[in-house]
């Protein structure tokens, strides 16, 4: 096999067989910058675009450190969801199936939906790496079947969602059993003041490592919109997605209520559509996650929830049934898609209430296609903005009206009245000129 550049870390040779055949040739930009610092034990902060590999740029340098000798907890990783848990899981796997005999390194998943008694009971023989949710992980150090005082790495990916979904407190209460000395590894979309203190308690000087994505989202997404005109936006998704055709889409909606009743018309027009939202029983959300996973599916609907961290391969298409209220929402589930150099379309139905939201996407770089569907077929609207653009020619015209009109030095009854006639008259004149 050719040689990666992975070789100038001198990542053990399982390591870099797995790259190998993972496919990967360059670190990305976010491993580049974090596996020296990971390296070496230092502590860091990582902030990053979705889909830049930053799974990866943890992943390495905790597998490079494990020792297979010790029979003991040795690294944490912590994550807001089972799925996402389960993906980190599972990409630990690819990697430690290239261990030589005799110096495997074992991993272990932990997340709530499972039989708890079972676990314990697989436990007498404790993993070298924990994956897992944060609730489930301290279940089982509090009933002493996890021993996780020796573990010196731990890892809390999308902590501002584990903030947001109060896990905080439960990653809290893992991290102070473990080692005073500690290496911590914190990623995180954005780093909320309600996280400070969390980050201030455990981590003494860390390395903040924050990689700017080089715009706002994947270069081969193409943003399009479609007014919804009081038209039924059920009725929309459907035709849009009947004219798609995608190898396999997303709709977004912002409630659990609001993706059922999707769903559900969607199902009753026809189409086979799984969901993900956090309504869903365990069991369920993990039967739901393998049919999508195996593409039983061609159209999913999902809440929020799935935009981050949840990586679906294959996803062509992601349609916002609603526009999300926080606009970084968007551009996570807009991520969903065009990953790994594919390209992707991302649709919006909008409002006229959600006119302030697509101006502040545009402001940070976005660039909306403004499209219709005409007889199945898509076709290219106006510019939204053209009526503002209108109105401020109307703008200009009343300046020169104004300009020409001069308020009499000695003013008489009724002279505002005919000042107003005859600005009109210039106006009136002034467009007359304009459309000739």
């Amino acid at each position: 096999m050719n040689e990666t550049k992975f070789e100038r870390y001198e990542f053990q040779p399982f390591i870099i067989e797995a790259v190998k055949k993972l496919g990967f040739y360059e670190p990305t930009e976010i491993q580049e910058r974090l596996f020296p610092t990971l390296l070496k034990g230092e502590s860091a902060i990582g902030q990053s675009q979705t889909g830049t590999g930053k799974t990866h740029a943890y992943i390495l340098p905790i597998l490079q450190k494990i020792d297979p000798a010790r029979n003991e907890v040795q690294a944490i990783i912590t994550a807001p969801t089972r799925e996402l848990a389960s993906q980190i899981y599972q990409e630990i796997l690819k990697v430690t199936e290239c261990c030589q005999e005799g110096e495997e390194i074992t991993a272990r998943l932990f997340i709530g939906g499972t039989d708890k008694q079972r676990t314990i009971e697989k436990l007498k023989i404790q993993p070298h790496i924990i994956v897992g949710t944060p609730g489930r992980i301290n279940d089982l150090v509090k009933e002493q079947a996890l021993f996780v005082f020796k573990a010196d790495m731990l890892v809390i990916d999308e902590a501002d969602l584990m903030l947001d979904m109060g896990f905080i407190e439960d990653v809290d209460q893992i991290a102070s059993r473990m080692p005073e000395k500690l290496q911590m590894l914190v990623f995180s979309a954005t780093i909320p003041e309600k996280l400070k203190p969390f980050l201030k308690k455990y981590l003494e000087n860390p390395k903040y490592i924050q990689v700017e994505p080089k715009q706002i989202t994947a270069a081969k997404i193409e943003h399009w919109i479609m007014p919804a005109k009081h038209r039924n936006k059920i009725n929309l998704v459907f035709d849009a997605l009947s004219t798609f055709n995608p190898y396999l889409a997303i709709v977004f909606t912002n409630t659990k209520k609001k993706a059922d009743e999707v769903a559900d018309a969607l199902i009753e027009k026809g189409l086979k559509v799984g969901r993900i939202h956090g309504d869903l029983g365990p069991r369920e959300r993990k039967k739901m996650m393998k049919q999508i996973l195996d593409l039983e599916f061609q159209y999913i609907v999902a809440t929020d929830l799935a935009a981050r961290g949840i990586d679906i391969q294959g996803i062509s298409h992601v349609i916002n049934y609603e526009m999300p209220s926080d606009l970084d929402f968007y551009i996570h589930r807009v991520g969903r898609t065009a990953r790994a150099g594919f390209s992707g379309i991302a649709l919006t139905i909008y409002e006229g209430s959600d006119e302030d939201a697509l101006n502040r996407l545009e402001k940070m770089g976005i660039e909306f296609h403004h499209t219709d569907l005409h007889k199945g077929s898509w076709v290219k609207l106006d510019d939204r903005n053209k009526r503002k653009n209108r109105q401020r020619k109307t703008d200009d015209i009343d300046k020169k009206a104004a300009s020409l009109i001069q308020k009499p030095k000695k003013v008489k009854p009724g002279y505002k009245k005919k000042m107003k006639w005859e600005m009109d008259k210039i106006k009136k004149r002034e467009r007359r000129i304009k459309r000739k």
